[in-house]
């Protein structure tokens, strides 16, 4: 039997960073959603305990760095299962760019294995073990949009914002986390909070009030680091977006355009700057 998992894209509407933790953590709040950029996971039963990965993509690893691969190991073993599995990831999220490609692919590998070797784990209980694979995978086992706090595993399932096109641009440099978290001073940040900005928009269902809304504390450390980024930035404002912020820690900047009429002309635009460029819709 082949199980298929759809693992789409997150953007962060708002990313707070309240303080430091003693865990080495940084204490968050902050807005997710789910657009329809999404990468597809195949999943079969093997006859040898074993984990095979594949993919079309040449730029990932298909070892235990994988997520996925972790995430295969680490439900078998918590679960005791006996049974290998071979999984194909058909990329389409580019990586290490802000968007949670790799967290996705580990939260599709949870849920389809589940449903694999008819587990029945509970969508909290995967939730709790996605959280020991990394900050974002529990939001995209769930979907849909959430205030995330902790270090991003606490969720509170919130209404969508209001349907709109975004457009997704990523230069051609890879960001790391943990670089730009290691660069990041909480106590420096000056800027008002995002995060309950972008609640009332939604709230209220005001796509100009979420655009007005968007937040990154991330955003100016990125931005110093990676002038590509701040060009890329300033080219979707001049093209006309209605809002734009980066994602994450970067490095896909993206858009958000309520008329279908614009999409076309920033879309090619930011085709002239960069090969990984995207129009899709939120998921809803």
């Amino acid at each position: 039997m082949k199980i298929f998992e759809k693992a789409p894209a997150k953007i962060n509407l708002s990313l707070d960073v309240l303080y430091k933790r003693e865990d080495g953590y940084h204490e968050v709040e902050m807005v997710m959603t789910m657009v329809d950029l999404a990468d597809r996971i195949e999943m079969q039963e093997l006859p040898r305990d074993t984990i095979i990965i594949s993919s079309q993509a040449g730029y990932i690893p298909l070892d235990e760095k994988n997520l996925a691969f972790q995430a295969a190991r680490l439900i078998k073993d918590r679960y005791e299962v006996k049974q290998g599995v071979y999984i194909h990831l058909n990329k389409k999220i580019p990586v290490a760019a802000g968007l949670a490609g790799g967290s996705s692919d580990a939260a599709a590998a949870l849920r389809g294995l589940n449903r694999l070797w008819k587990l029945g784990i509970p969508e909290k209980e995967l939730q709790t073990l996605g959280a020991e694979l990394g900050s974002d995978v529990p939001f995209c086992i769930s979907g849909g949009t959430a205030v995330a706090r902790g270090r991003g595993e606490k969720l509170e399932p919130i209404a969508s914002p209001p349907q709109c096109w975004v457009i997704l641009a990523k230069p051609p440099i890879n960001v790391s986390t943990a670089e730009i978290y290691g660069k990041f001073n909480a106590k420096k940040i000056k800027r008002q909070p995002s995060t309950p900005n972008i609640l009332a928009a939604i709230q209220n269902r005001s796509f100009d009030k979420l655009c007005e809304g968007l937040g990154n504390v991330l955003e100016d450390v990125t931005l110093h680091s990676y002038p590509e980024v701040r060009h890329l930035k300033e080219c979707m404002q001049r093209l006309g977006a209605d809002g734009v912020l980066m994602s994450g820690s970067g490095p896909t900047v993206f858009g958000l355009v309520s008329k279908e009429a614009k999409v076309p002309r920033i879309y090619n635009g930011l085709r002239g700057f960069c090969k990984d460029v995207y129009a899709v819709r939120m998921l809803t």
